[in-house]
């Protein structure tokens, strides 16, 4: 981390050694979080998809504080840079192949999935590419958006069945916006792709 001795930044006193590395410790927990969840849609059960629900979200969560945290007390350190997207990327493709594995998404539903998949591939392709020639590629406000709508729609399709007995149409609110968050994925994936072309084309004798 940035801040070794845990002294707060523009002379705030100390912080603890744990609040220190808060951030680092919230990807971590993120990582952790994929195969509990996992492996509660593979236990199955009304029950287990709750669970799987509320680590989900404390995850979702845990995705806004770590960076927000990171900038606040200038903690940004090289590991968490790389941790974050990586942690984004498990969770949302490893609960979206096991949605698909348990019919939760099916038939034509699947290529919403495989849009969102294979954008992400693309584009942390893209982003390493581009980091090697030291090119920094923002997130744009767009991006976020689709992100949020994807981790919602994601939310009620792992409460799934469970859902239907609460709310009405659960799985199909969250088919649907599996959808929106898959066009959105499009026009943004397009977007990175335009940035960096001028990049990708460019031939050095």
């Amino acid at each position: 981390m940035s801040d070794v001795t845990g002294k707060a930044p523009h002379g705030g006193g100390t912080r603890s050694p744990v609040l220190t590395r808060l951030p680092n410790i919230l990807t971590y927990g993120r990582i952790v979080a994929v195969p509990v969840v996992v492996g509660c849609l593979l236990y199955g059960g009304h029950s287990a998809r709750w669970v799987a629900l509320a680590i989900f979200i404390i995850a979702a969560i845990t995705d806004f504080f770590d960076g927000y945290l990171a900038r606040l007390w200038s903690q940004q350190s090289s590991l968490g840079r790389m941790l974050d997207p990586i942690a984004d990327k498990l969770i949302v493709a490893a609960v979206i192949l096991v949605l698909a594995a348990d019919g939760t998404i099916y038939g034509l539903h699947i290529w919403a999935a495989l849009i969102i998949l294979s954008r992400e591939i693309l584009v942390s392709g893209l982003r390493e590419f581009l980091a090697e020639l030291q090119v920094s590629v923002p997130v744009t406000q767009l991006a976020k958006y689709k992100t949020a709508i994807q981790l919602i729609a994601i939310g009620f399709m792992i409460a799934g069945p469970a859902g239907d007995q609460v709310l009405p149409y659960n799985s199909e609110i969250g088919l649907a916006g599996l959808w929106i968050a898959a066009t959105l994925t499009l026009y943004t994936g397009y977007d990175y792709f335009r940035a960096g072309l001028k990049y990708l084309t460019d031939e050095t004798p």
